[in-house]
């Protein structure tokens, strides 16, 4: 069976992944080690993604940050990228953050020239923090997606930050010189739990590894899937907060 990969589906080294599997199983037979994990209610938070077609939640006004997804750049278009969003986001949030949703790392100057245009109008009025890459690199090639946020960040207008999803693999089984790199160049990582519309198991054991990023990060979680909240994440200096993938069509209860 092929190994699932990105943000949608995982990249898992097979050796934690069995590892994953025996602890989910020690669980499974040791009924005083099992506890009822939380569902995700968008209103317990205060950060969000938010996906075309997707309704906001009442949270968003004021939400320490919103990540809205403006374009996709796809593997046969290098040189495009394909708005999602043809508005400029209205509402008040800390922090507001230009998601581009990439299928390939090797941009045409097209591609640069239409982030740059677009982020200027986001930020007329001085609201946007800056731009995030959604991209599902292996971990055995952040080294060139090091590099290539390293080029997108000399290009950003200055006071704009650059942000990257991550996937839970990285800081489990990154090297300490990629790791380097990826701080480097970016601001901050929002490292993904999920695939689709589920969390994913062994979520435990690769966030417990999370003290090896050596840069701010947030942790994602999507809404109404299963969480039990890792307990050394609050006292990590690094540790940013989470952010709520919103569903289209999630269950959710009126204000």
């Amino acid at each position: 069976m092929p190994i699932p990969r990105g943000r949608r589906s995982l990249n898992i080294t097979g050796r934690l992944w069995l590892a994953a599997l025996a602890g989910l199983v020690l669980v499974a037979c040791n009924p005083a080690s099992d506890r009822e994990a939380q569902v995700v209610d968008p209103a317990d938070y205060s950060a969000f993604y938010l996906w075309s077609g997707v309704e906001p939640v009442p949270q968003m006004q004021g939400a320490d940050a919103v990540y809205v997804l403006w374009g996709e750049l796809r593997l046969d278009e290098p040189d495009r990228i394909v708005p999602i969003l043809r508005t400029v986001p209205s509402g008040e949030a800390k922090e507001l953050w230009l998601v581009v949703r990439a299928e390939r790392i090797g941009w045409g100057e097209g591609a640069y020239r239409q982030l740059l245009e677009t982020a200027g109008i986001w930020n007329r009025d001085g609201l946007l923090t800056g731009v995030q890459v959604d991209f599902d690199s292996s971990t055995g090639r952040l080294d060139g997606y090091a590099a290539f946020l390293a080029d997108l960040r000399q290009r950003l207008p200055r006071g704009l930050q650059l942000s990257a999803t991550g996937l839970m693999d990285w800081p489990a089984n990154a090297s300490d010189d990629d790791l380097s790199a990826m701080a480097g160049a970016l601001d901050e990582i929002v490292v993904q739990t999920y695939q689709d519309r589920t969390t994913l198991p062994g979520y435990q054991r690769y966030l417990s590894a999370t003290e090896r990023l050596p840069l701010p990060y947030r942790v994602a979680l999507v809404e109404g899937g299963e969480w039990d909240p890792p307990a050394h994440l609050p006292d990590d200096p690094r540790f940013k907060g989470y952010v709520v993938f919103l569903l289209a069509g999630a269950p959710r209860q009126k204000p």
